[in-house]
């Protein structure tokens, strides 16, 4: 399937869903339909119970290069300020999905770009890969709550008001994605590795999101009570038992 900014293909063998945002000549920036059709597309993949893992990724050299400023110059205080709180609708519904997400870098994020990828679970980033935050700089506000949730507080500030880039191997450092490989092996990292996790117990997956990411903004004994609650629900639907015969060598999938 695609749309004018995107391309959205399923593997049902695999249970992989996988976005790719396809505004290249416009360095894949976030204007309105973009920002549009991604939400729709990734609450789609969200309603499929049969997908057990999303990725997105960008063709050409730019994973995102942040708001279509030359959108925006034609637009009025209201319509940024609609445009801004899709953008906050976009990566809440990607925060939001129930399964893994997968942000593949391969070229520079910026701004919304960066959020995009801070709002999935794991980022898997080429040496080609670079972050910066240059909101401040811009004369607006934006990555206040993800990024000092990844890197802290100090640096964070220091990222957002210098607007200075952070190359894949120091974002490696700081936290802001899982692994920098070579260009050439991007693909198939990420193939490998939402393979991987494709292949458990999708209502276990599902249930170790939900309370990992939940318990962070819960005290301890509030985190830990969640994690009890997910366990009996897991016990409920049976999800140990399919845990054990993958284990033991027998159908991977539920």
């Amino acid at each position: 399937m695609s749309t004018s900014t995107l391309l959205v293909n399923i593997d049902p063998a695999r249970a992989i869903a996988r976005i790719t945002l396809d505004r290249a000549p416009a360095r894949n920036a976030l204007n309105n339909a973009l920002c549009r059709e991604l939400h729709q597309a990734v609450l789609a993949v969200g309603a499929q119970p049969d997908i057990h893992v999303l990725v997105i990724d960008a063709n050409g050299p730019v994973f995102c290069a942040g708001a279509d400023l030359k959108e925006r110059q034609g637009m009025d205080d209201d319509q940024i300020r609609a445009r801004r709180l899709r953008a906050f609708a976009l990566y809440a519904a990607i925060e939001a999905l129930p399964i893994p997400v997968f942000a593949v870098l391969d070229g520079p994020a910026v701004g919304s770009g960066c959020e995009i990828a801070s709002a999935c679970d794991f980022v898997i980033a080429s040496t080609r890969a670079s972050f910066r935050y240059p909101e401040a700089r811009w004369g607006t506000v934006g990555a206040t709550q993800r990024l000092p949730r990844i890197v802290g507080r100090q640096l964070a500030k220091e990222l957002m008001f210098s607007g200075r880039a952070v190359g894949a191997e120091e974002a490696l450092r700081i936290g802001l994605v899982n692994r920098v490989v070579a260009p050439e092996a991007l693909q198939a990292t990420v193939t490998e590795l939402a393979a991987s996790i494709a292949d458990g117990p999708s209502h276990a997956l599902r249930s170790a999101k939900r309370v990992l990411d939940s318990g962070l903004d819960d005290s301890r004994h509030g985190a830990l009570a969640r994690e009890i609650l997910a366990i009996e629900d897991n016990l409920n639907a049976g999800t140990w038992k399919a845990g054990i015969s993958t284990f033991a060598g027998g159908p991977a999938h539920e």
